[in-house]
């Protein structure tokens, strides 16, 4: 049931930014269809794209807050007169899948303070859900409270899985995909997390991810009850090309242990 939630006014600047950019990514999301059929494909269309959305986001954020630093995904770092708050942006998370016209990626948007992430707003602009927290305040889909979901026994869980690419990824998806309900790959980071968050996924891992992929998304899986880390338990999950695993409580330590015993033996007589 929808309710109304009273925002904070960094949360009504970032909810904009996310819509402002969501709606630009909408209208040429119509276009990569038109584009696959062309040899050339639609590579460089899509890459303007995402540019264009980065710069829709930091136009709305700066002219509301025009002191504050900013980390993006293509404009990289812009250190701005207060360095205690930087937006962390992702203009669009799930580009292959935009690419390639597949109708789920997303914009991320995260306010960093001191440090700490704060507020987080990922918007699915296909679906048109937003997905919003504040540290403390719980999360949101358009309004309706959060919550992961309250299965308890990996054999019934779904798990959301990263990049196929990461030599790890083999061996997990052998030792858990006999011990769980199913595995999914679904190209999009943050809305991975926003799905733990809503109790669509039950569990989500992945390794190699920025600060822009997860920022956002982490906040909000927390904020709906998730047990948020690395994968192996430590907490620098945002910041360097770092790994993190989000699951309900009762989820995470089965799936920690299946991912920890598919490690090469080497590995684990290290850690």
């Amino acid at each position: 049931m929808s309710q109304h939630v009273r925002r904070s006014p960094h949360m009504n600047v970032m909810v904009e930014a996310a819509e402002k950019a969501g709606r630009g990514l909408l209208r040429d999301f119509g276009e990569v269809e038109n584009l696959q059929v062309s040899r050339k494909g639609p590579g460089d269309f899509v890459s303007n794209a995402d540019l264009k959305a980065e710069k829709t986001v930091m136009a709305v954020l700066q002219k509301a807050r025009p002191k504050f630093s900013f980390l993006m995904e293509e404009s990289g770092e812009t250190i701005g007169e207060d360095t205690a708050n930087r937006w962390i942006v992702d203009p669009l998370d799930g580009t292959t899948n935009f690419l390639h016209g597949i109708p789920h990626w997303a914009v991320s948007i995260a306010l960093e303070k001191d440090g700490e992430i704060i507020a987080g707003v990922i918007y699915d602009p296909i679906k048109d859900e937003m997905f919003t927290a504040e540290k403390g305040v719980g999360a949101l889909m358009n309004n309706r409270r959060l919550r992961v979901s309250g299965r308890e026994n990996l054999a019934d869980a779904l798990l959301a899985v990263g990049s196929e690419k990461d030599p790890a990824f083999a061996p997990e998806i052998v030792s858990l995909q006999g011990n769980c309900s199913g595995i999914r790959r679904n190209g999009s980071a943050c809305l991975d997390l926003c799905y733990v968050a809503a109790g669509r996924f039950d569990a989500y891992w992945e390794r190699g991810l920025n600060a822009w992929d997860v920022a956002a998304g982490a906040l909000i899986a927390k904020e709906a009850g998730a047990h948020v880390s690395e994968i192996g338990g430590g907490k620098s999950f945002i910041h360097g090309r770092n790994s993190i695993i989000a699951a309900n409580p009762r989820i995470y330590p089965p799936l920690a242990k299946h991912i920890a015993s598919a490690a090469p033996q080497k590995a684990r007589s290290a850690s």
